[in-house]
């Protein structure tokens, strides 16, 4: 085969296999990421993340569940989004009570538009140990990490006695509206990291309340930001160079 028969043919057939990557492979197909942000021993190590969307892929969730509960995590923490509407949030807690550690977790916009039951979904996360943290804080059982959840943005966030901090909230671009407060760890959930984003150049659209943020661990005066690509995907069915992930985070 000529060089130029060759390249004709992979260009032809390179967009079918982007498209079958972005809407048939990478959707469902979440990895694990670790990040250590100490060089000794960590005080602990949770998992975070975000943005189920849940909409009926059930087999989907109870995968996410068990890849979770297979990293022993000392606790799981959430930043928002479970589903977008409200008649497929019991199914959704239903799986995350499954999670085999306290999860701690924040709302997303969804859960709000939805009209999600917050009772429901506040009785579901202690059923696991944790907490639903609706502008809250709260001290972990042995009380070496001190978590505060947000759903607005806060006039005061005084902390309490602990070895480590960590602020859960939704929007990443909130780390800019957190004043003189710092953190050991920021974590945000809402970009997807774009769902699709191209080598090189990255995310090609984010929602609002991003800015920056868009993926990833980012140094900010707050403390480390930790913005999660999320598991589920909004709007449309597609992932491409951005696939659902999990992160296993050591503080």
């Amino acid at each position: 085969m000529s060089r130029r028969r060759w390249l004709r043919l992979a260009l032809y057939g390179l967009p079918p296999l982007a498209v079958a990557d972005g809407f048939l492979l990478e959707p469902k197909w979440a990895k694990v990421k670790k990040i250590r942000l100490v060089k000794g021993q960590p005080v602990c190590r949770l998992v975070h993340f975000s943005d189920l969307h849940h909409k009926g892929a059930i087999g989907y969730l109870r995968r996410v569940v068990r890849r979770i509960n297979s990293l022993s995590p000392d606790f799981v923490c959430f930043t928002g989004d479970i589903v977008e509407e409200a008649n497929f949030l019991p199914e959704a807690l239903e799986a995350l009570k499954s999670i085999k550690a306290p999860l701690y977790g924040v709302p997303g916009n969804h859960d709000h538009w939805s009209g999600a039951d917050f009772g429901e979904i506040a009785r579901a996360f202690a059923a696991t140990g944790g907490e639903w943290l609706v502008d809250r804080q709260v001290t972990t059982l042995d009380g070496r990490v001190h978590l505060t959840g947000i759903d607005q943005v806060p006039t005061d966030l005084s902390v309490k006695a602990a070895s480590k901090h960590i602020l859960l909230m939704h929007y990443p671009g909130w780390v800019t509206r957190l004043g003189s407060n710092r953190f050991d760890l920021v974590l945000a959930g809402h970009s997807h990291g774009g769902q699709v984003r191209l080598p090189f150049i990255g995310a090609l659209v984010v929602p609002f309340g991003v800015g920056k943020y868009d993926l990833g661990l980012f140094e900010t005066p707050a403390g480390p930001l930790h913005v999660t690509s999320g598991i589920g995907n909004f709007y449309a069915p597609v992932r491409f160079y951005c696939r659902p992930e999990i992160t296993v985070l050591e503080i």
